[in-house]
C-alpha cells in the first residue's frame, strides 16, 4: 500500500513494478551527482541484529533494495559493510538488464567502495564474483602494496584524499564518468560523512516491527553534523508491519 493515496484518497491497490519504478525514479536530466541512501532499522533504532542487517529485512524491503540498484548508475558502500555483509558484485539478471536497458543504463552497475586504507582483500567476493570491476576510493596513507594488489585483482583504485577519503573528490570522479545516480547502501560511518557534508538527496528507510534492544548501532555513526538536515516525507509503503519510508531533501534546499 502507498501513501499519499491516489485520486479520491482511498487506499491504493497493490503496487506494480511500474508503480515502484515511478515512485523511486531518480530525477531526470541530472547535472550533478544525486545520492540516495538505503537503510533498514528496527522500531527502536537498531541498524543490525547480530551485526548484520539481514535480521531486520523483509521481502518488500529486499524488493526496494534491488530496485535501488536497478535504477542507479553506481552503488556506493563503505569497506566495513562490504566485509560484514560479504558483498559480491551486482547480479546480472534478465529482469535487471531489461529494466536498466529501458532507461539507457548498462546491464549492471559497478560497486564503488570507500576504503581509506585499502583493507578489501584481493580474494574477496567483491572482486572474484562480479560482472563489472569495482571502483575503490582510497587515500594516500594506504600502502602502495595494498593498492597494487587490488588493482592486480581487477579493481580500479583511485586516491581521493590524504588521510580520509574526500567525499567531494569522490563525487567529482563519479561525475566525470557520468555516474550521477548514486545508490548508497551504507554503512553508518560513510552515511555520517555524507550527512555532515549535506550530500544526501533521498533516504529510503525501512522500519522493521522489531525491538532489538540496547547495544546495537544506529544507521549513522562517527562524524558529527554541525546542523540537523531537514527532510520531507515523500512516500510510505506498508507490508506485513514493515514501513518503507522515502524522505527527500527538504523543500527549498534542492539545488
Amino acid at each position: 500500500m502507498l501513501w499519499p493515496p491516489r485520486g479520491d484518497g482511498s487506499p491504493s491497490d497493490p503496487l506494480t513494478d511500474a508503480d515502484l519504478e515511478r515512485i523511486y525514479a531518480y530525477p531526470d536530466r541530472l547535472s550533478r551527482p544525486w545520492i540516495q541512501a538505503n537503510f533498514v532499522a528496527s522500531a527502536d533504532g537498531a541498524a543490525a541484529v547480530e551485526h548484520r542487517s539481514a535480521g531486520l529485512s523483509h521481502p518488500a524491503d529486499k524488493r526496494i533494495f534491488a530496485l535501488g540498484r536497478d535504477l542507479a548508475d553506481v552503488v556506493l558502500v563503505g569497506a566495513g559493510t562490504v566485509e560484514t555483509e560479504n558483498y559480491r558484485g551486482v547480479r546480472n539478471t534478465a529482469r535487471r538488464a531489461e529494466r536498466r536497458r529501458r532507461r539507457g543504463l548498462t546491464d549492471v552497475p559497478p560497486i564503488a567502495v570507500v576504503s581509506g586504507r585499502c583493507t578489501i582483500r584481493p580474494d574477496a567476493a567483491l572482486l572474484t564474483d562480479t560482472a563489472v570491476p569495482p571502483i575503490i576510493f582510497t587515500t594516500e596513507v594506504a600502502t602502495p602494496e595494498r593498492r597494487k594488489a587490488l588493482a592486480a585483482a581487477g579493481a580500479e583504485v583511485l586516491v581521493t584524499g590524504e588521510h580520509t577519503v574526500d567525499p567531494h573528490a569522490l563525487l567529482d570522479e563519479l561525475n566525470q564518468r557520468g555516474l550521477r545516480r548514486i545508490d548508497c547502501e551504507g554503512g553508518p560511518h560513510l552515511f555520517a560523512t555524507l550527512v555532515a557534508d549535506d550530500l544526501i538527496d533521498q533516504l529510503c528507510l525501512t522500519v522493521a516491527p522489531l525491538l532489538a534492544g540496547a547495544g546495537a548501532d544506529r544507521i549513522v555513526a562517527g562524524r558529527r553534523s554541525e546542523l540537523p538536515r531537514g527532510l520531507h516525507l515523500a512516500s510510505i509503503l506498508y507490508e506485513d508491519g514493515f514501513c518503507l519510508f522515502r524522505y527527500r531533501r527538504a523543500v527549498g534546499t534542492e539545488e
